[in-house]
């Protein structure tokens, strides 16, 4: 097995299987700091993985979503794994559009114990967003051994990754 396979694996392992995962999410703000200079958001999100993405449902009113439509270019970090990745944000659109009927399904699931009561689905702005990942670095106790995974050409980089 390839490292990048290895390393695929071990994040199934820790936030695929419909788990309910805790994610820290960073996007740039709208609005540049005091120096003129873009800054990072961050906040911490409940997302469901499968197969390289990370899924949320947000409101696409929040700021998350209005910064990711100006600058799609987001971070992640897992909050309880040394997991750390860059990617791009996609508004999959309101819950209920049929074309999210699976994902939503999945969703609902893997947020079971409090999916409707934080939730509005009959709210239009009540989105799905989806977290595709480009590239990543999990690191395994504490520095043993790093994966560092470009997901997007589906290989392992020797020196390089997100830390």
């Amino acid at each position: 097995m390839s490292n990048y396979e290895e390393g695929l694996k071990l994040i199934e392992e820790k936030f695929g299987n419909g788990k309910d995962n805790v994610i820290s999410l960073a996007t740039i703000a709208r609005e540049p700091g005091v120096n003129g200079i873009p800054r990072p958001t961050v906040r911490s999100v409940d997302a469901y993985y499968e197969d390289g993405t990370f899924y949320v449902i947000t409101n696409g009113k929040s700021n998350k979503m209005k910064q990711i439509a100006q600058n799609p270019e987001i971070s992640v970090s897992g909050c309880l794994e040394m997991f750390t990745a860059n990617g791009v944000g996609e508004n999959l659109g309101w819950v209920l559009d049929p074309s999210n009927a699976e994902i939503r399904s999945k969703l609902r699931t893997s947020f079971s114990e409090w999916y409707d009561m934080a939730n509005n689905e009959k709210n239009e702005n009540c989105c799905i967003l989806a977290i595709h990942l480009s590239k990543g670095t999990l690191n395994i106790n504490h520095w043993e051994k790093l994966y560092h995974i470009d997901f997007v050409n589906k290989t392992d980089m020797e020196n390089g990754g997100i830390f």
